[in-house]
């Protein structure tokens, strides 16, 4: 096997997910690039390459079982193991997004993507992971799934939001539980909030930019081997539950 870091990223033919490729390419890492588009795939990874960052495609749908199996049999095949696995792909279900008149399919929809995707991926890559001297899993969140934040009087949370950002609380609950259950191996596991950042995800509404959004995920992609598990975590520090 290759002594190269390999990392996959999840929804990285755009957006935040791109620039944590790219920014973990830079790192001289081999970056897997999963994403469902075919096209949109194809010409993030030449961008990519184009910039000097050794990546590869992954055809990859999180809310399909066949495709997750698929794409660790190709990074089992390339790699022979996963050193970094960024759990970044996520949709929001379109607003508005009231509690009383939110389609039940939308919530539906939403937790496939969003936290049922990242089980699915994660529980694929996890024995290639274990192959890894140092893993490390990154799973995008958002403030906006802080239970604290969202009940704190006067706190902007953004609009109101039935799927997207119980969502979010719903991947914070299941990552604790990974932190627990792998707390005797050499796996760490935590949550990255990018902020507001401008993506096709919101209309491209944020206030920051994509690749100031993918700091906190290659910060928590390589840290030490003494570092945190089962943390919560922006630019700034650790956000409440």
């Amino acid at each position: 096997m290759s002594e190269q870091t390999i990392a996959l990223v999840t929804g990285a033919n755009k957006g935040i997910g791109f620039e944590i490729a790219a920014g973990l390419g830079t790192l001289g890492w081999s970056v897997s690039v999963g994403a469902r588009d075919d096209e949109r795939r194809e010409s993030a990874v030449e961008k990519l390459r184009s910039a000097g960052v050794d990546a590869f495609g992954v055809p990859l749908d999180v809310t399909d079982d066949a495709s997750v199996a698929a794409a660790a049999e190709l990074i089992e095949e390339r790699a022979g193991r996963l050193d970094v696995l960024v759990n970044n792909a996520a949709v929001t279900g379109g607003m508005p997004q009231t509690p009383t008149t939110v389609d039940p399919a939308t919530m539906r929809a939403v937790v496939e993507t969003n936290v049922i995707g990242v089980i699915r991926v994660t529980n694929a890559m996890l024995p290639l992971l274990r192959r890894s001297a140092s893993p490390r899993i990154v799973n995008m969140s958002s403030t906006v799934g802080s239970l604290t934040r969202q009940s704190a009087p006067g706190a902007e949370t953004g609009p109101i939001s039935a799927a997207y950002a119980p969502s979010k609380t719903f991947l914070n609950a299941v990552t604790v539980q990974y932190a627990k259950e792998l707390s005797d191996t050499n796996i760490l596991i935590n949550l990255g909030c990018p902020g507001f950042c401008a993506t096709d995800l919101n209309g491209f509404r944020g206030v920051r930019t994509p690749e100031q959004g993918a700091a906190i995920a290659i910060k928590l992609a390589t840290l030490p081997d003494d570092g945190p598990t089962g943390g919560f975590f922006d630019d700034a520090g650790p956000i409440p539950w």
